[in-house]
């Protein structure tokens, strides 16, 4: 059983503290199979650790854009934050990565609205139909677009901490490659958890530690 996490943050990220060791051990553990790291407009961590710990772990990145967050993966080049969406998905796909959309529809945080999705629908691989750190539930509405266009879910757990880290992910039959894992998510099953209070208080927390 294959146990993959499409949406993580590291220390690089401003609101994360993911370390080199928490990742490397949700590997060796069998905690996770495949882990994205989804720093905030950036890769450089998660070039890295994939160096370090091999290809279990998948180069993406959350790029802010004009019009909300859109996550690329197996990215070789950073995506600068601050252009359209329209704009950003086109320099993922140019370099061969997989259009990821965290958390769409959400106002809290920063989600892609339905408008801007289907503006960019025929872009899109992966929509998030579940986010460990969730406070609304637009689950259900990102799963029926989904299957109204056709593409590839997962859930993964935004975590940005290790505590309640390893309870929300996808199950996949085999470790993805870059030219296997829509197929292998079509055929898999979404694990449903939560980081838990401490898990969705992690981002405010660590801004906090990191200015002191």
């Amino acid at each position: 059983m294959i146990r993959i996490d499409l949406h993580t943050h590291s220390v690089a990220s401003p609101d994360g503290s993911l370390n080199l060791n928490d990742y490397r051990i949700a590997l060796t553990s069998g905690k996770l199979s495949s882990i994205a790291i989804t720093d905030h407009d950036r890769i450089d961590f998660a070039v890295q650790a994939r160096a370090a710990l091999s290809e279990a772990i998948i180069v993406g990145e959350e790029i802010t854009t004009l019009e909300g967050e859109i996550i690329g993966l197996y990215l070789t080049q950073l995506v600068p934050a601050g252009l359209s969406a329209t704009e950003t998905v086109q320099r993922i796909r140019k370099q061969g990565g997989l259009v990821y959309i965290p958390h769409p529809f959400e106002t809290i945080r920063k989600g892609i609205s339905p408008e801007t999705l289907n503006k960019i629908a025929e872009q899109v691989d992966i929509i998030e139909v579940y986010n460990g750190r969730s406070l609304q539930n637009r689950g259900l509405s990102a799963a029926e677009w989904a299957s109204t266009h056709h593409k590839a879910v997962a859930s993964s757990s935004d975590a940005h901490g290790e505590i309640g880290w390893g309870k929300t992910y996808t199950i996949l039959s085999l470790l993805p490659q870059r030219e296997t894992l829509l197929e292998l998510l079509a055929k898999g099953t979404i694990h449903a958890g939560s980081t838990g209070l401490i898990g969705r208080l992690y981002p405010k927390f660590n801004r906090l530690r990191k200015k002191l």
